[in-house]
């Protein structure tokens, strides 16, 4: 296993020190299910000035699938690092890349260094250890490094809601995909809702100070995004699309540098894409951005829920819902924060919450929830397929939503941490940390204990001092 050093760095006011730019490298992701690649695509500077903390460079919370260090060619001194998740990393888990390669355009973006830098991108390996699988090395005085480079097509800059300087606070970006010039007052108006959602949910609500909100709508020819299960395809700014590894819900933009290049008018740690839509649908990938369908009646909780993957790594803790993915051949402990295999209950990560005496699996009403379950999905199935209106679909969710809170909220460990059976898209041999969460159902109920102290490491990172 490698050692990943830590560097003690001297922590001044933000405003003593000029932020440098912005660098990225971009690069394109290639493989399938047994073999991957990397080939550098370009690099660039961005226009503005580096928003992220400059008192915490180095990332101490071990989130992410992947893993990157830039360090002094020179020296080996580590200078940055940052843990994160890609589009690949999720496509490689899936039938398709069984049978094809496939190639993804990703980036990485941190200070703009004053010297030759060597970049090393790691990966989790089977047991979740990281292990180097890319270097190369960045010479900024390169003349082939692009400058500035941005969209000139990504219209004003909204501040949605602004705290300080963006050094000192986590920076979200909220980017409209699929509005047309027309539109842009809805997008605003969007954007301002779902913020709002936000800061309502618990710990962005006690948090709101720590954060700067912005906002970019490129304007779209035509309005909405693409939904191929339906045939409706759409050339939007951030190609936004449904239907991501042929899961109709799922939305994400394959599109990296559209994507990158708008964001770049604007500073940012994270993304929310509000794409123009009612169709229920969002996505959220760590350290990349987060998808939700402005529309839909279910907006405020997708929002909440996809940001949670997005900003802090939380995994998916229902196990019911159809997804792309195949099931894990090994049980081995999860990197994310609030999944566990519960290999050895006395080390618990989240042990410290639970309470002395709770049994550990820790009962729940697991059979009763899953018959339910086994045949709403069913319902859900048969309403997509038959392309009945989005409202039958909103009524399915509500009827779920009174079922499951009054079931998983009552009983002797209702609203307790425990180990509870069932989470990472597993039904068997994962545990979540509550009976009842954000990342478990589209109840009314917050983000459990585990979620909240994951989501206030990431706030943290990007707005305290020390």
């Amino acid at each position: 296993m490698r050692v990943i050093l830590f560097v003690s760095m001297l922590v001044v006011p933000a405003a003593a020190v000029a932020a440098p730019k912005t660098m990225r490298v971009d690069f394109y992701h290639t493989g399938n299910a047994t073999e991957e690649r990397f080939s550098l695509d370009r690099v660039v500077t961005e226009p503005l000035a580096w928003p992220g903390n400059p008192a915490r460079p180095i990332d101490e919370t071990n989130r992410g699938k992947y893993f990157f260090e830039v360090a002094d060619a020179a020296t080996g001194r580590i200078v940055y690092s940052r843990g994160f998740s890609s589009i690949y990393g999720e496509w490689e888990t899936n039938a398709e890349a069984k049978s094809i390669h496939r190639t993804f355009s990703e980036s990485l973006r941190f200070p703009a260094p004053d010297k030759p830098v060597r970049i090393v991108v790691s990966k989790r390996d089977p047991k979740n250890a990281f292990r180097d699988i890319w270097t190369v090395t960045v010479d900024p005085s390169d003349k082939f490094i692009v400058p500035d480079a941005a969209s000139p097509d990504a219209g004003p800059l909204l501040a949605i809601q602004r705290s300080g300087d963006p050094s000192e606070k986590l920076d979200l970006l909220i980017l409209g995909d699929g509005y047309t010039p027309a539109e842009r007052g809805k997008f605003e108006r969007d954007a301002r809702r779902l913020a709002d959602v936000l800061f309502q949910t618990s710990p962005f609500k006690e948090r709101r100070r720590d954060v700067n909100v912005w906002g970019l709508c490129p304007a779209a020819l035509q309005s909405g995004v693409s939904r191929p299960s339906q045939h409706i395809y759409r050339r939007s700014p951030l190609g936004a699309t449904f239907d991501a590894f042929d899961t109709e819900r799922y939305v994400l933009t394959f599109e990296n540098k559209a994507f990158r290049e708008i964001a770049a008018n604007a500073p940012y740690d994270v993304v929310e894409i509000l794409v123009n839509s009612a169709t229920y649908g969002g996505g959220g990938i760590y350290g990349l951005y987060s998808t939700v369908a402005a529309d839909n009646a279910w907006a405020p909780y997708v929002f909440v829920h996809e940001f949670g993957h997005h900003i802090a790594g939380l995994a998916d803790e229902y196990y019911t819902s159809d997804v792309a993915y195949l099931p894990a051949a090994d049980r081995v402990e999860p990197w994310e924060p609030n999944a566990t295999a519960l290999l050895d209950p006395a080390s618990l990560k989240w042990g410290d919450l639970v309470e002395p005496r709770m049994p550990l699996p820790t009962p729940w009403a697991k059979e009763e929830f899953e018959r339910y379950t086994k045949e709403a999905q069913q319902k859900r199935r048969d309403i997509r397929a038959a392309n009945r209106p989005e409202a039958e679909m909103d009524a399915l969710f509500r009827e779920e939503q009174r079922h499951d809170t009054a079931l998983l909220n009552s009983g002797p460990y209702a609203g307790k941490v425990g180990a509870f059976e069932g989470a990472n898209y597993e039904a068997r041999g994962y545990y979540r940390p509550q009976a009842d969460c954000i990342m478990f159902t589209r109840d009314a109920v917050p983000f459990c204990a585990v979620c909240r102290r994951a989501i206030d490491a990431i706030l943290d990172l990007y707005s305290r001092l020390q």
